[in-house]
Formats: structure tokens, C-alpha cells, sequence
């Protein structure tokens, strides 16, 4: 009699926060792929996303701030 094994899907891995960031990062920019977003959708977790989204968007207020500063400190904008 033979047996016939059924080997079970490999359990994909959590995406680290380095991934979640890329993630969010592709998103803002809106050139994140089919393919690419179905990964993430099983490999990230809601509070990652969260996480990573709330870090993406203080960088980038951090760095218009720091843009206004410089413009409005260099004379440029007077």
C-alpha cells in the first residue's frame, strides 16, 4: 500500500519593519504593483502598516519643515 504524503504549504514569514516601511513608502508614492500589494496583504500585519505609516508621514512633514527653514532662512523666498 502507498502512501501518498501531502506536504503542506511553507508558512510564509512576517514581513520585518524594514519591508512594512517599503511597503507604505511604494503606497504613498501609488506605483505599489498587483503582485507586489498581494504579498504584502499576507505577509503584513494591520499594526505594522500602521506603524510604519505614521514614521513615513513624520519624515516627510519633518523634511517639508526642514525645506520651508532653509528656503525661508537662504533669502530665496523674500
Amino acid at each position: 500500500m502507498s502512501e501518498s504524503k501531502v506536504e503542506a504549504p511553507m508558512p510564509q514569514r512576517k514581513a520585518g519593519p524594514v519591508e512594512a516601511l517599503r511597503a507604505v513608502v511604494w503606497s504613498f508614492c501609488g506605483i505599489r504593483g498587483s503582485a507586489a500589494y498581494e504579498r504584502d496583504v499576507q505577509r503584513l500585519g494591520p499594526g505594522q502598516v500602521i506603524i510604519a505609516g505614521l514614521v513615513a508621514a513624520s519624515v516627510f512633514i519633518g523634511t517639508l519643515v526642514l525645506l520651508v527653514r532653509w528656503v525661508v532662512g537662504s533669502g530665496v523666498a523674500g
